[in-house]
């Protein structure tokens, strides 16, 4: 798997092996979140071992982590065609939670974690293997 960001035409994170992370804010989402979310994803087992058998982590494959946040996650397409995103975070309760995720991770990883830029227009580009894509809600930790 690699992914890069670009904005404006010029690149601002790129990775070789690892995971592009879409993360979406949630009004009702806190630190504690962000902590099982963290744990969560260093821990899942979704790379293949020798054998072909995913049975690794992001941790045993020493790889990269990109976060790019994404608050089209939360939409809403119940009523109408026209999404609502009335689930997702406003700013001042969002930016704040993305910076801890991101901070969290790097400090899980041992090492820095590539990111988008919070608010702009970017460009995602992703070379999924598998492909493999893990949707996951902290609301639903059961």
């Amino acid at each position: 798997m690699s992914a890069s960001v670009t904005i404006n035409g010029n690149y601002k994170s790129i990775i070789e092996k690892g995971l592009l992370i879409l993360v979406g804010i949630e009004n009702l989402d806190d630190k504690q979140d962000v902590e099982w979310l963290c744990n969560k994803i260093l821990n899942l087992r979704i790379f293949d071992d020798e054998k072909g058998i995913m049975n690794k982590s992001v941790l045993d494959i020493e790889g990269n982590i990109m976060v790019v946040s994404q608050f089209t996650l939360h939409a809403s397409t119940k009523k109408g065609n026209r999404p609502s995103y009335i689930k997702a975070a406003k700013h001042e309760v969002a930016i704040p939670l993305y910076h801890c995720f991101c901070e969290k991770l790097s400090q899980l990883l041992g090492k820095s974690v590539a990111t988008g830029e919070f608010g702009a227009d970017m460009k995602v580009q992703l070379i999924n293997d598998g492909p493999v894509t893990i949707y996951m809600d902290t609301k639903n930790k059961e």
